[in-house]
């Protein structure tokens, strides 16, 4: 959390120095999951503070579907005004149309700002006798396919996380794709799958247990927890956001919107807000940001071709 405090007392000097952003016309904030994801949860923390920072009215609008695709494509469709903005993880945008296809190509987004990068967790039930990855492989081995798995969507990162897993390990398990993480820990209650991997941010949020963490050291927030290296898997994957506007939006359009993205994120109301959902802020300006995505999106791209990682 020392750099969520960092990152805002850097902003707000570039808040204070920016000038007013200019009246507009209601923006709508299109989120590509249902309500009570993660990702829903952090555009309802961000609303009124954006809101505030462009001087008009951001609604949230839900468009979900096919891992972020539905709301990705309505954004690709939208007009390049600075009207309709889109709020999501990385995943959606850089991996999914290597894995599935998409109906969308990289030039229809213009990258805003980024906002956060979470560790990616393998969680499960604290009742349900998996408490090692130790035992997830030898459960898998014993019965193949009949341990189930959730995401929220085929083809982002948390799927393919575990696709990877089970090529390096040679197992099989069975994958039920769920719309959102809300709709997740519903089915996970219920018994229904034992495993999920997504940000880490849910365990505390509700009571579960983590498994191995994806990341290239130990998490902080979870010091006991080994990273899949450790335990002999070379899996390495953070689950980031941002902001994005259509392609072809005027470069001042752009600039207002970075600008209120940077007012907004170093909001104290905003900075609390993730920390409760314990989501690190992660700040790329523009300019940055493009550069990010368009590695991230080479870079998944690599993984997809060496793990042959479609999902049909």
């Amino acid at each position: 959390m020392r750099l969520i405090a960092a990152f805002a007392a850097a902003f707000v000097c570039v808040a204070a120095a920016s000038p007013p952003a200019k009246a507009q016309s209601a923006v709508t904030m299109i989120v590509g999951y249902p309500p009570g994801g993660a990702t829903d949860l952090m555009a309802r923390i961000m609303q009124p503070e954006l809101a505030a920072a462009l001087g008009a009215q951001v609604v949230v609008k839900n468009s979900a579907g096919a891992n972020g695709t539905v709301g990705a494509l309505e954004l690709a469709r939208a007009r390049p005004d600075g009207n309709t903005i889109l709020l999501a993880p990385g995943g959606s945008l850089v991996l999914t149309p290597h894995t599935r296809g998409a109906p969308f190509r990289q030039s229809d987004f213009a990258p805003v700002c980024q906002v956060t990068a979470a560790l990616v967790v393998m969680m499960t039930q604290k009742d349900s006798g998996l408490r090692t990855l130790q035992d997830v492989v030898a459960r898998a081995r014993a019965n193949p396919g009949g341990l189930a798995y959730a995401s929220t969507g085929p083809g982002g990162t948390p799927h393919i996380s575990m696709i990877s897993l089970e090529r390096l390990s040679g197992i099989e398990m069975n994958h039920i794709p769920y719309r959102g993480s809300g709709e997740v820990m519903q089915a996970m209650a219920a018994g229904q799958v034992q495993l999920f991997t997504d940000q880490g941010n849910l365990i505390r949020q509700y009571g579960l247990h983590p498994i191995a963490v994806f990341s290239e050291t130990r998490a902080a927030e979870f010091p006991d927890t080994p990273t899949m290296r450790e335990l002999g898997y070379d899996l390495v994957f953070t689950i980031w956001s941002g902001l994005y506007a259509p392609a072809g939006a005027p470069t001042e359009v752009l600039d207002r919107l970075e600008a209120a993205c940077m007012r907004m994120i170093a909001a104290p109301a905003v900075v609390e807000g993730l920390r409760r959902m314990d989501m690190p802020i992660r700040i790329r300006g523009r300019a940055e940001f493009a550069g990010f995505h368009a590695a991230e999106y080479e870079r998944f791209g690599r993984l997809v071709r060496d793990f042959d990682l479609r999902v049909n």
